[in-house]
C-alpha cells in the first residue's frame, strides 16, 4: 500500500489537512519573511557565478567541510543590478581579486523564498576585508610550503649576468607592455643589441597559470639559448592579480633554472610571484 495519504476522502469530497503545492510554499514564504526578517553576514565560497544580460548575477553559495573538503552546506544568490553594478567594482578595487567562483567572502543578505524559485540568499552588502584576511592567509601558506621545501628563494640565489642579451619574454603578444617592453630595449641610450623571444601566454583570466607554465616549458626545453626570463604584463585590471598567486605558478618560477624578472605593472602590492622572483620591478618598461 502507498504511504502517500489519499487526498480525497471517502465520499470524494477534499480534505480539508491538504495543501496545494502553491499554498504549501506560500506558508513557507510567509513563515521565513516572519522569523527571518532582517539582514544577516554570512561566510560562504563563491561558486558558479554568471550575470545576465539584465546586469544580474546569480550564483551558489557554498560550505565545505574543512576535514574532507565535501560540501556541507549550499544556498542559491541573486545579487540584483542596481546592486551589483557598485558592489562588483568596489569589491574588485579593495582586495585586487575578480569576484570569482572560488573566493570567499563575507556578505550581507536578506533570506528569500519565493513559491516558483524557491530559498535563496539576496546580498546587500560585501565586506572586503574578510576576503583579503582569506587571500592573506592563502599567500602565507604557500610561501610557508615552499620555505618547508627549501626552493623559497632559489630564483633569488642564481646568478645575473652582468648583461643579459638573450632574453624570453613570457607576456601576451597583444598587451602594451611587452610592446613598451621591446621599445625600451631597441632604444637603449648605450646601442647594445638585444636578442628577444616572445613566449605567448595569457596574462589574465582562468587560463594564466596553465599558460605560463607552459611557456616556462617552451623556455626550459632550450635553456643554453636565453641569458634571463622576463614575466611582463603592464597595465589591465587590478582584479587579475589573484593568478600569479597560485602555487603551481609559484613554485615553477621559484626552481627555474634561469633568473625569473617580473614587471606585472601594478603598485600597489606585491604578488606571491614577484616574492620569489630573482627581481621584481613595477612595470614592463622598468624590467627593459
Amino acid at each position: 500500500e502507498s504511504n502517500y495519504p489519499p487526498s480525497c476522502g471517502e465520499e470524494g469530497q477534499e480534505r480539508e489537512d491538504v495543501f496545494s503545492l502553491y499554498s504549501l510554499n506560500l506558508l513557507v514564504r510567509r513563515s521565513m519573511e516572519q522569523s527571518l526578517p532582517d539582514e544577516y553576514w554570512v561566510q560562504a565560497e563563491l561558486s558558479d557565478v554568471r550575470v545576465n544580460s539584465s546586469g544580474h548575477c546569480y550564483l551558489e553559495f557554498i560550505q565545505k567541510d574543512p576535514r574532507g573538503n565535501s560540501l556541507i552546506a549550499k544556498a542559491r544568490g541573486t545579487i540584483w543590478s542596481n546592486v551589483f553594478r557598485l558592489l562588483k567594482p568596489y569589491f574588485e578595487e579593495a582586495t585586487g581579486q575578480a569576484f570569482v567562483s572560488g573566493i570567499k567572502v563575507l556578505v550581507q543578505v536578506t533570506v528569500s523564498f519565493h513559491e516558483l524559485y524557491g530559498y535563496s540568499l539576496i546580498v546587500q552588502d560585501i565586506d572586503p576585508t574578510y576576503t583579503l584576511g582569506d587571500m592573506a592567509l592563502r599567500r602565507r601558506e604557500i610561501l610557508h610550503q615552499l620555505e618547508e621545501e627549501g626552493v623559497l628563494t632559489l630564483n633569488k640565489e642564481l646568478d645575473m649576468p652582468r648583461l643579459p642579451q638573450r632574453i624570453a619574454v613570457i607576456s601576451s603578444p597583444t598587451a602594451a607592455g611587452y610592446g613598451d617592453f621591446c621599445h625600451q630595449l631597441k632604444h637603449n641610450s648605450r646601442n647594445f643589441i638585444f636578442h628577444v623571444e616572445l613566449f605567448s601566454a595569457w596574462m589574465q583570466g582562468d587560463r594564466v597559470e596553465e599558460s605560463i607554465l607552459s611557456a616556462l616549458d617552451e623556455v626550459n626545453a632550450r635553456l643554453k639559448e636565453f641569458d634571463v626570463v622576463v614575466i611582463i604584463r603592464g597595465g589591465g585590471a587590478t582584479s587579475d592579480l589573484s593568478c600569479f598567486d597560485t602555487y603551481l605558478l609559484v613554485a615553477a618560477c621559484a626552481q627555474f633554472p634561469l633568473p625569473v624578472i617580473t614587471g606585472i605593472g601594478h603598485e600597489r602590492d606585491d604578488t606571491v610571484l614577484d616574492l620569489v622572483a630573482h627581481t621584481r620591478v613595477k612595470t614592463p618598461t622598468a624590467a627593459a
